[in-house]
């Protein structure tokens, strides 16, 4: 073994050189932490910033959960041991929309059972197993008879169980009766198989890398921008592993540019259906406007501001605007239907049997989530409309748990923080 001998002189030099090297690492290494923990997003609790207590907070949306999903006016219902259906009960209709939708508010809020009996009922009743539409779902059944109303699939249906079940597989993993990922996987392995062989395809319009407004047919040469939902492609391109990643990727940027061009610039509105580059589409059941559909645009964004921000200087300039013309109309009186510039429509679309514009709950609920992109202090009457709005019947009786309750009940959960990327437990 060879023995060096360092002098007091080289001693020192090295002290001296290991010091530099330490101070030049380290704020590197600290930016770099920093970094990272800042990437992560930050759900706010924006009815806790507006003074509400967290009890009150939590009362109100377990509250709110109850009247959906358990109270005398619930639309959840459940059938034998193991299963349960969520039901537009003015359309007398079980659809993918609200199925997928009420999926998504288990996993969220960690309710397993209902999550289960949901996706059963789906597979047994909604999926298909065989043909041309295998693993796809038709949109529409009757929950009494069972008949599928229209086999048809609707695409923001399969946009959500995908989702939800990614989520499902995150957080209880895949050995307590239902592999959730597996299933997940199902439904996007057929998807990437349907070629238009049967008038069937991808959900999303590959040319366009855009979501089609259904995917057979014509509908699947046009969208709709509630079906843009950017925060969900982030998600498969994590977590669905399917070698589809870096298209998911691009689909989330497609879907972010695309709403630039079809909210209005001034008033921030969409119409309900649009072509791929964002100009309204017509069609023979109803001419271009903002409606029922278009009440989900303000919660999408914010849900992808909040998840990701990959689009905030646009993002927050659209909650301005949109805000800022709802409010000009009156706070307490803007109506739940508009010509894109923001005039009253001719064209009334009607809400099961009744046609009527109204200040409905669903679009005040939504209206409020884009108080979590709008930096404008302002904005916090959004919040504390939405905290005071009843989901009850309206003065002319009218009454709708289904849409008006679950967009209200997922704006309490993006308000109050309760709505996240469910990330893989670690064991």
């Amino acid at each position: 073994m060879t023995v060096y001998q360092i002098t007091t002189n080289e001693y020192l030099v090295r002290i001296r050189l290991f010091i530099i090297v330490f101070a030049l690492v380290t704020p590197t290494f600290a930016i770099s932490q920093n970094k990272n923990k800042s990437d992560k997003p930050q759900y706010r609790n924006l009815f806790a910033a507006a003074g509400y207590s967290q009890i009150d907070i939590d009362k109100k949306l377990t509250k709110v959960y109850y009247d959906v999903f358990e109270g005398p006016n619930k639309v959840y219902f459940e059938e034998g041991d193991s299963l349960g259906y969520v039901s537009d009960i003015k359309n007398n209709d079980a659809r993918t929309e609200g199925m997928s939708y009420g999926m998504m508010v288990a996993v969220q809020l960690d309710k397993k059972e209902v999550f289960d009996r949901l996706w059963r009922w789906s597979v047994k009743y909604m999926q298909h197993q065989d043909g041309p539409r295998e693993a796809y779902f038709a949109w529409s059944v009757n929950p009494q008879t069972k008949k599928q109303n229209s086999p048809g699939s609707a695409s923001d249906g399969e946009l959500y169980y995908i989702t939800s079940l990614l989520f499902a597989s995150n957080k209880w993993g895949n050995t307590t009766g239902i592999d959730y990922y597996k299933e997940a996987r199902r439904i996007l392995d057929a998807m990437w198989k349907k070629d238009g062989t049967g008038n069937i395809y991808n959900i999303i319009n590959i040319e366009h890398k855009q979501i089609s407004f259904v995917p057979e047919g014509g509908g699947y040469n046009w969208t709709d921008p509630s079906y843009h939902v950017p925060a969900f492609y982030e998600i498969w391109a994590l977590y669905a592993k399917d070698g589809h990643e870096q298209f998911y990727k691009e689909c989330a940027d497609v879907s972010r540019n695309f709403l630039h061009k079809a909210c209005h610039p001034v008033t921030g509105l969409n119409s309900d259906y649009t072509e791929f580059n964002g100009e309204p589409h017509p069609t023979p059941w109803m001419p271009p406007g903002f409606r029922y559909d278009s009440w989900r645009v303000p919660m999408n964004i914010a849900m992808d501001y909040t998840w990701y921000g990959k689009d905030k200087k646009w993002q927050e300039d659209y909650a301005k605007r949109f805000q800022n013309f709802l409010r000009s109309k009156g706070l307490d009186t803007y109506e739940d239907q508009f010509n894109l510039d923001g005039s009253t429509p001719d064209f009334i679309l009607q809400a099961g049997s009744v046609k009527k514009l109204r200040h409905s709950i669903g679009l005040v609920a939504t209206a409020a989530t884009a108080s979590l992109v709008n930096k404008d202090k302002a904005s916090m009457d959004f919040v504390h409309a939405v905290w005071n709005a009843k989901l009850e019947p309206y003065e002319d009786g009218y009454f709708d748990p289904y849409y008006d309750g679950l967009m209200y009940l997922f704006s309490l959960m993006h308000l109050s923080g309760k709505y996240q990327i469910i990330t893989p437990e670690i064991k």
